[in-house]
């Protein structure tokens, strides 16, 4: 066993902890999805509440690498829909987690994720011009994404729902949920601080040590990303979402 930073971690602990912060990299320069693997991993050694809290810092590091690459490709009109409601999901979110346990928070994990990927799925195969290009729905899907960052970290499917609904190429669609959930990111740190008390200096500084992990998986994400053809990143985003939600509910 190692002591790090106040925690007790096997060498297989902190394995897996440099793993969840390669996939999050990943995930945040490109191949959506695959930080849903990071999700019950972490949830597994940490439990429900206080993964959430130790995954924010490195969500905001991998969010910062993905800006920098994809910064002038945001499309900001579909931003400043979604920052306003997205804001009040965050604070229902907080209280949602004050009054649920790990085992539910884990449930409803589960079953965000796997409604979120039906609508996908079933928009994507038949109805493509069945969700409008609406305020409301903006609106909506910023409060379901709020709430979902907030109890689990879960937004990048209800993003993926809404962005792939939106039809956005591919650098755009990238570029657009980096600066969101940058945005985002940032705004959770208060609530966690002072709400949750999920976050301290111990668990930054065990962030901080899963820093290059999270540059390689960004550097590999985007790598990834530039040889994978228009058409069928949208595939890409779902088959992966589809794949760690049956991986998370095992």
């Amino acid at each position: 066993m190692l002591e790090l930073f106040g925690y007790s971690l096997s060498y297989l602990s902190l394995a897996l902890l440099f793993l969840v912060a390669f996939f999050i990299g990943m995930a945040k320069t490109g191949v959506h999805g695959i930080s849903m693997f990071a999700v019950p991993l972490l949830a597994i050694m940490f439990g429900g509440k206080g993964s959430s809290g130790l995954m924010l810092p490195m969500l905001i590091m991998a969010d910062l690498f993905a800006v920098k690459y994809y910064h002038r490709h945001a499309n900001w009109g579909y931003l400043f829909k979604l920052f306003p409601s997205a804001a009040v999901g965050i604070v229902v979110g907080t209280w949602v987690g004050n009054e649920i346990d790990d085992q539910v928070f884990k449930t409803v994990m589960s079953v965000i994720i796997f409604i979120s990927l039906a609508i996908m799925l079933w928009v994507e195969k038949d109805h493509k011009d069945a969700i409008p290009d609406y305020l409301w729905f903006a609106l909506l899907m910023g409060l379901l994404g709020g709430i979902t960052t907030m109890v689990g970290n879960l937004a990048g499917s209800i993003m993926a729902l809404y962005l792939l609904s939106m039809r956005l190429p591919k650098n755009e669609y990238i570029g657009t949920a980096a600066w969101f959930f940058l945005a985002i990111n940032l705004f959770k740190v208060p609530f966690h601080l002072f709400s949750w008390h999920s976050i301290d200096t111990n668990t930054f500084l065990l962030n901080l040590i899963c820093l290059p992990a999270i540059a390689l998986g960004a550097w590999s994400g985007i790598k990834i990303v530039k040889r994978i053809p228009e058409k069928y990143y949208r595939w890409l985003v779902i088959t992966m979402t589809g794949v760690a939600s049956i991986f998370m509910l095992i």
